[in-house]
């Protein structure tokens, strides 16, 4: 019984994001040239930090999907440089809708250094729609840059 009115509920979600915003599109822009996958998103912000590091996002599959993603980060200095020392996490944001009665979502995916300054991990997308992420490496505790975007994933 749970589970059909979990279903429910999720369907209501999903139609109230095509109606309140149009947030599911059929058409992704990429994030970034030269990566590979795009993550169906596009960027809505440069690359923060004071270091000037450089931070590239995609996923896996592309765009991501309702469930479990791979996500991808790389992390470059100002000179060009992989950066291989960063703690990298990836946090996906859903406003809140209440016109659907659905509260805010957020989900982080912690991905771990894989070589070369690309770190990677493995982590769920609540359900299909537009989410803000923010890419974050820090250092020592410190930030060191961030990246932010809009992806929109698919079910």
């Amino acid at each position: 019984m749970r589970t059909l009115i979990r279903r429910i509920v999720m369907s209501l979600a999903v139609a109230g994001l095509v109606f309140v915003g149009g947030a599911c599109t059929s058409e992704p822009a990429p994030v970034d040239e030269g990566m590979g996958d795009t993550a169906g998103g596009e960027a809505t912000g440069e690359t923060e930090g004071s270091s000037g590091v450089d931070i590239s996002f995609s996923s896996a599959p592309d765009p991501p999907v309702a469930g479990e993603n791979t996500f991808e980060a790389t992390v470059m200095d100002a000179a060009g440089q992989p950066v291989t020392d960063a703690e990298v996490s990836a946090r996906f944001d859903m406003a809140a809708m209440p016109a659907v009665n659905m509260p805010a979502m957020q989900n982080t995916t912690t991905l771990t250094h894989q070589g070369g300054g690309r770190y990677q991990g493995t982590g769920q997308v609540l359900m299909a729609g537009e989410w803000e992420v923010t890419v974050t490496a820090t250092r020592g505790g410190e930030e060191i840059g961030r990246r932010e975007l809009t992806v929109t994933a698919a079910q």
